[in-house]
């Protein structure tokens, strides 16, 4: 043997060795990489529920109101005063609800004859619900209030009041608190 071939059968060797140990490695290294998806697909069956998801939404209302103001009253004017107010309700979309006005905060009140008062003096009013004003607004759910159907939006609803004519009373400010009621 020449010294060139020793050589070149010893190179040859050493290349074909590192050759062949780095395509086992890489194939093995390929082996593994590919060794969880092979699982996955060799997995055929599978198995599934259902589960509901829910929630109650509860109906809610809410109301505002503002002042009635009826302005300067005289027994000597032949006719009653009248004003307007505006209550505003808001409830949940889809919710019914009716709106009621009490007697008041007044002595001897009804719904049906509400009073002013300063001091002990009283001055009738009435609250109606038309602006006819001969459906008087009351408090009994179903009889005497406002119906309505919540939208989610502020639903307006006017009171329409009255000081009868020719009531003979002291000069004063009279004043009632009437509470707006949402019953839902």
């Amino acid at each position: 043997m020449t010294a060139g071939r020793v050589t070149y059968t010893t190179a040859h060797k050493i290349t074909n060795r590192v050759g062949t140990t780095m395509k086992h490695r890489i194939a093995v290294l390929l082996m593994l990489g590919l060794m969880p998806w092979a699982g996955l697909h060799a997995q055929g069956q599978t198995a599934q529920t259902t589960f509901r998801v829910t929630a109650k939404v509860q109906a809610v209302c809410a109301v505002t109101a503002t002042d009635l103001a009826f302005g300067t009253y005289s027994s000597a004017v032949g006719t009653p005063v009248q004003g307007t107010t505006l209550l505003r309700a808001t409830c949940t979309p889809g919710s019914s609800y009716n709106v009621g006005l009490d007697a008041g905060t007044s002595a001897g009140a009804t719904v049906n004859q509400r009073k002013m008062a300063s001091g002990t003096n009283a001055l009738n009013y009435q609250l109606y619900s038309d602006s006819s004003r001969t459906t008087i607004w009351g408090n009994t759910t179903g009889t005497d209030t406002v119906t309505g159907v919540g939208t989610g939006l502020a639903q307006d609803h006017t009171v329409f009041g009255a000081i009868p004519a020719a009531q003979v009373v002291p000069a004063g400010d009279y004043t009632d608190t009437i509470t707006v009621r949402v019953y839902y």
